[in-house]
């Protein structure tokens, strides 16, 4: 249910382009992003106490199974900031209601 109700978010899919030199590229469909909804659930964070330190903010994201063309090079806006995808998603297998991937995505800075 939580990802029935959960946040909205957009999301930008991948695809794989040839360049002039002939070489494949995965480029990101700027035009075209996916608003989905999800659950989040926080992974880690960090504050940056000393100086020269980044913040890091983890978040796992939970969308339906239906969502393709997602990898590491997407990028995901939720509550007003973009997200950079950590990990390659992840596939759970269940029932109907139940299949979904799993994202983790990390706050830009």
């Amino acid at each position: 249910m939580q990802r029935r109700r959960g946040q909205k978010a957009r999301v930008w899919r991948t695809h794989e382009v040839v360049d002039n030199r002939g070489n494949t590229v995965i480029v990101t469909d700027d035009a075209h992003p996916i608003e989905v909804r999800a659950a989040f659930i926080p992974q880690r964070s960090a504050r940056a106490e000393v100086p020269g330190q980044q913040q890091i903010n983890v978040v796992r994201m939970i969308v339906d199974a239906h969502l393709d063309g997602v990898n590491l090079w997407s990028r995901v806006e939720h509550a007003g900031r973009q997200w950079d995808v950590v990990s390659p998603p992840s596939y759970h297998h269940g029932d109907r209601r139940t299949r979904h991937w799993s994202i983790d995505i990390r706050e830009r800075p």
